[in-house]
């Protein structure tokens, strides 16, 4: 698959709005999460670097899905990482923290790249840095959830956030009703339990339930819209 441009990338993150991290420590359970959360009707996935192989695994998958799903590299470090990825066939690059080296990289490149970031200082920093979007991490576990994400985008509407950490079926709308523009999905979608007991089913059930409420959401919000207008 070709290398998609920026705006296209964005646009399908923004479409779908969920990002599924793939984080396991086995080739075959990372493979089964991915056609179980495609089969959900999710098609963006964040391979990470945690995933034994996963740079080949990023290459393979890029090979066999074409145009059906964007793959995108997670835990990406460094700049040195992130050019590896990116030969693989990666469409965007994920990092838990701020590395300027490595967004410069990914800006040179016109590659879509979203930094980690948690306090306003960072996300400010990430942002200014070049960041298409910003990872709120972790969201939930020290960020305090979508009441912290409300309170940081009130005087930062113009950049764009995506929580992660923290982000579940039952926290997914009220992250979105904060000003998320998209939702990183960890351990709440990619259950490896499930996978191991090879209950691939329900990632599938709960990836359908992930795309629903971000459905139901963008509905309401359209038709408030629609309302007020």
């Amino acid at each position: 698959m070709k290398r998609l441009t920026k705006p296209e990338v964005l646009q399908w993150i923004r479409e779908v709005g969920i990002i599924p991290i793939v984080r396991v420590d086995s080739t075959e359970l990372a493979r089964r999460a991915v056609v179980a959360i495609q089969k959900g009707g999710v098609t963006v996935l964040e391979i990470t670097m945690t995933v034994p192989g996963a740079v080949r695994m990023i290459h393979e998958l890029t090979e066999e899905m074409g145009g059906e799903a964007l793959i995108g590299a997670g835990t990406v470090l460094d700049p040195e990482i992130a050019k590896e990825c990116l030969a693989a066939g990666a469409q965007f690059i994920v990092s838990p923290a701020l590395n300027p080296k490595t967004v410069a990289y990914c800006k040179d490149e016109g590659v879509v790249v979203l930094p980690g970031a948690l306090t306003p200082t960072e996300i400010v920093t990430a942002w200014n840095l070049g960041a298409d979007m910003v990872k709120i991490f972790p969201a939930g576990e020290v960020g305090g959830g979508a009441g912290y994400l409300k309170a940081v985008k009130a005087p930062l509407t113009h950049i764009k956030m995506i929580p992660t950490g923290g982000v579940s079926l039952s926290t997914a709308k009220s992250f979105l009703e904060a000003g998320a523009d998209a939702l990183g999905v960890g351990s709440d979608l990619v259950n490896v339990s499930a996978l191991r007991q090879g209950k691939d089913a329900q990632i599938t059930e709960r990836a359908k339930q992930f795309v629903q409420i971000v459905k139901e959401f963008r509905g309401e919000t359209v038709s408030a819209e629609g309302r007020r207008a």
